[in-house]
């Protein structure tokens, strides 16, 4: 239940006064040169959970991707081409050159071809003080990925090229370690494992726009290449808050969807190479139940490798490969996602939402949400247990318009499906900052939530995604 803990303790300080700013530096963002690029495609809708004019939105969100044929043809690409077909993407036509890549969790030290995409400029429509982004793709035995932030201050200057993720979607002999990049920062901003976070936003600096640079590699005269599906990234602006106001349920009746419900806590002490099971298994856990929602999941062949008398050995699959090796944990949000779309016709994106309305639309729409929050057992009843970090499924509502959860933090499958109040849940999804029992200052998510989705989605689908700005 700890899986995201650690970096999101760091963010506090990182959020403080945003709310205070972010109407000063509205003005500078809309006139700050971007980084240079591509523009975006004439006729992109501005995306951000479907609200008016961003200053409206005392909590603004934009989340934006590109997944589209039409989305891999603009953009700079050094040696990939885009791809057509029921999945576009983009992969490598020619390499653009050669390098060495030293594996810091294996030491081995290996040559690679690489080709590149940069995505045009992304200009926010409110300054941001945090961002996280999120990809889908196919990496064939010996190939992997680097996703890299491009951003541009409100002030014009440049920060500095951000690594958001290396990434494979194997684990064997010939794979990298997939693993997020300690240590980046400038004076303005740092990276915490998936999370780019203004650092002291009552400084004035703010992110303004941004690009997403994807690298793909492969060994030198490999025909094989990563495709990549999908590429984007939530921007966020969330002001500091303890408490948020409770939503008016929107939905006439309850609504409950039959995902299946599977326990973290029975896989306690499993694999300790991959964070030893139990509570540490909260997302991998959450993703696995969406992911066999949609009728999807590894094959009997792919889980030869667990003990074969563990139960539900695909929770353990979901484990080893979202473990991030540079964090420890499998709690990285876009290795989550990455993971979910190595399933056929699944789609993973990463983003913040605004409220539980969001939610309910999407629930209504068949759609789960998996949700990351934080919080002493005081402060949801019927959780009975504190988390400083804990993702859930949202899987429906009941008729007064309380949380049906799958919570996996739970002793067995069959106490997974809880239900929790509305205003409870709402308050330690949504707020972003709360009081540990110490009396310390933690952190909380800020509505992040994991959305796993069809590549086709239905048209109801469709609509509901576009409602909360992912298109």
């Amino acid at each position: 239940m700890t899986s995201n803990a650690p970096r999101r303790a760091v963010l506090t300080a990182a959020l403080a006064a945003a709310a205070a700013v972010a109407a000063s530096n509205a003005q500078t963002a809309s006139a700050a040169p971007a980084a240079a690029g591509t523009g975006t495609p004439a006729g992109r809708p501005a995306q951000g959970g479907g609200k008016g004019a961003a200053a409206a939105d005392p909590a603004p969100v934009d989340y934006h991707g590109w997944s589209t044929y039409p989305d891999w043809l603009f953009g700079e690409h050094q040696g990939t081409l885009p791809v057509p077909g029921s999945r576009p993407g983009v992969r490598i036509v020619r390499p653009a050159g050669t390098t060495d890549y030293t594996d810091p969790h294996t030491g081995t030290t290996a040559s690679y071809e690489y080709a590149s995409w940069t995505s045009p400029v992304r200009r926010l429509p409110h300054p941001a003080t945090e961002l996280v982004s999120s990809w889908n793709a196919h990496t064939p035995a010996g190939t992997w990925l680097q996703v890299e932030l491009l951003g541009t201050y409100t002030d014009g200057t440049a920060a500095p090229a951000y690594v958001m993720g290396r990434w494979t979607s194997g684990d064997g002999d010939e794979d990298i370690r997939r693993t997020s990049v300690d240590g980046q920062g400038d004076d303005t901003s740092s990276i915490y494992t998936d999370t780019f976070a203004i650092d002291d936003a009552s400084a004035g600096r703010l992110l303004a726009s941004y690009r997403l640079r994807v690298t793909l590699y492969r060994k030198p005269g490999s025909g094989d290449t990563p495709t990549v599906w999908r590429v984007g990234a939530f921007a966020s602006n969330i002001p500091d808050r303890y408490t948020v106001p409770a939503s008016v349920p929107g939905l006439k009746g309850a609504v409950e969807l039959p995902v299946p419900r599977y326990s973290q806590d029975i896989h306690k002490g499993q694999y300790p190479q991959y964070d030893n099971g139990g509570e540490a298994w909260c997302s991998p856990t959450s993703s696995t139940m969406v992911i066999e929602y949609w009728g999807r999941g590894p094959s009997a062949a792919d889980l030869s490798w667990v003990d074969p008398s563990y139960a539900d050995p695909q929770v353990d699959q979901g484990a080893r490969y979202t473990y991030d090796y540079q964090y420890e944990g499998c709690g990285n949000w876009p290795f989550n996602a990455a993971y979910a779309a190595t399933y056929q016709d699944l789609q993973g994106v990463v983003t913040q939402l605004h409220s539980l309305n969001d939610i309910e639309r999407l629930v209504k729409a068949g759609i789960p949400v998996i949700t990351s929050q934080s919080f002493l057992a005081s402060e949801l009843d019927g959780a009975n247990y504190s988390t400083s970090g804990h993702l859930m499924c949202i899987v429906g509502f009941t008729a007064e318009g309380d949380v049906v959860a799958n919570d996996p933090a739970s002793a067995d499958d069959d106490a997974v499906r809880n239900v929790y109040k509305r205003a409870q849940f709402e308050t330690v999804w949504l707020r972003t900052k709360r009081i540990t029992a110490t009396g310390s200052v933690g952190s909380g998510s800020g509505g992040v939530a994991y959305l796993y989705f069809p590549v086709k989605p239905s048209p109801g689908q469709r609509r509901a995604l576009e409602s909360v700005g992912v298109v």
